[in-house]
């Protein structure tokens, strides 16, 4: 499987500014020729390499391979929808594959510029120099609001060995518990929503002050520092949280030889309505990137995932399966109206969830002449 792993640069001040220079000048030809190909309604990187290569290389300097990466590029966003025209800004990522860069070690890397080659120094945690042996293709060269520089360095990892599959931990994901397993274990979402609630009071009462300011005549310098060095802290904090989660759910199944079993919950904002003061709170809702992070986590560890539809697992008993939404008197409590089964309702729900995976992986498999004898 493949991986991103993410290393950052330590260029000087000089270094910054070839590659500044290096990744304006790119983007700019990579507008120029998304015009070029948006009239022409070509996708076609050889058509568009016979018709725009020179110009590329002499209207903005590019090296020859730099040219071939734009092209390719540059084509690539146009086939995801031809029905508009691709517009890059002026310091986004930049592609680097192996004839324009090369690492020196773990330590170093040599970039091409418009100047030529520059050999910058590289530093990474101790989970990227695990795997950076197997660092493979293309990288790509990121400038951050923060003005940080990073080499997005992709790694080619084999999965791991799946072991057959027969239980699973059953996960309920949600916002006050952003995870529950069916064994029990909540992972409380109160860190994620105290970190929300005090970025976003301190970010408007910022920029209440920098409004102020500007009413005077003022100019809020030191604010807008403030607030670019707030920018994505709340982002960064619930990725850490999510990936905290993902890896103990992945080393507790894997320690247990189970599955994961996760809830399918594509298209649940459009089919939910939320209250006003709860918007803010759903829309942070991380539960498409804690997915994503245990489903690569799994495949590193060789342990299975599933998705299972949600529907009603919150209002079923997990103990006699009596479904009613009576069985919620609560957000957080499920009592069952028939057999007076208690739980908290996100292990209840968890259990479900597990008990669903279950039975779609250990249903028999019977050939098609003798289904109908099977389900009769």
């Amino acid at each position: 499987m493949k991986l991103t792993l993410q290393t950052q640069l330590l260029p000087t001040s000089e270094q910054a500014a070839l590659l500044e220079a290096t990744m304006r000048a790119f983007n700019e030809a990579a507008n120029w020729l998304a015009g070029e190909a948006f009239a022409r309604k070509t996708a076609n990187k050889i058509l568009l390499q016979k018709l725009c290569y020179a110009e590329l290389r002499e209207r903005f300097g590019l090296s020859a391979q730099m040219a071939v990466r734009c092209i390719a590029q540059v084509c690539e966003a146009y086939k995801r929808d031809k029905s508009k025209r691709p517009q890059f800004r002026p310091l986004a990522a930049v592609p680097y594959d192996q004839r324009l860069m090369s690492f020196k070690g773990i330590d170093r890397v040599s970039l091409l510029t418009l100047s030529g080659r520059i050999l910058v120094p590289m530093v990474m945690g101790k989970y990227q120099q695990e795997r950076f042996t197997a660092a493979k293709g293309q990288c790509d060269l990121v400038l951050r609001k923060d003005g940080k520089w990073f080499l997005l360095v992709t790694v080619d990892l084999p999965d791991g060995t799946k072991p057959p599959t027969t239980d699973f931990i059953g996960v309920d994901l949600g916002v006050a518990n952003i995870a529950t397993d069916s064994d029990g274990q909540r992972y409380s979402g109160n860190a994620v929503e105290a970190v929300r609630i005090r970025q976003h009071a301190l970010r408007r009462s910022l920029q209440k002050a920098a409004a102020g300011k500007k009413r005077r005549g003022l100019r809020p310098k030191n604010i807008r520092r403030k607030l670019k060095r707030l920018s994505g802290k709340e982002r960064r904090f619930r990725a850490n949280e999510n990936h905290r989660i993902a890896k103990s759910l992945v080393a507790k199944a894997k320690g247990t030889g189970r599955g994961i079993a996760l809830e399918d919950l594509k298209g649940i904002r459009a089919r939910t309505r939320f209250r006003k003061a709860q918007r803010a709170r759903m829309g942070g809702w991380a539960f498409r990137q804690l997915r994503t992070f245990i489903e690569y986590k799994a495949r590193l560890h060789g342990v299975d995932v599933v998705l299972v539809s949600p529907a009603y697992t919150s209002q079923t008993c997990a103990a006699c399966g009596h479904a009613a939404k009576a069985n919620r008197p609560s957000q957080a409590e499920f009592r069952c109206v028939v057999c007076g089964h208690t739980d908290h309702a996100d292990v209840n729900a968890a259990r479900n969830i597990r008990s669903i995976a279950r039975a779609a992986v250990n249903r028999p498999k019977v050939s098609e002449q003798h289904q109908d004898l099977l389900f009769a």
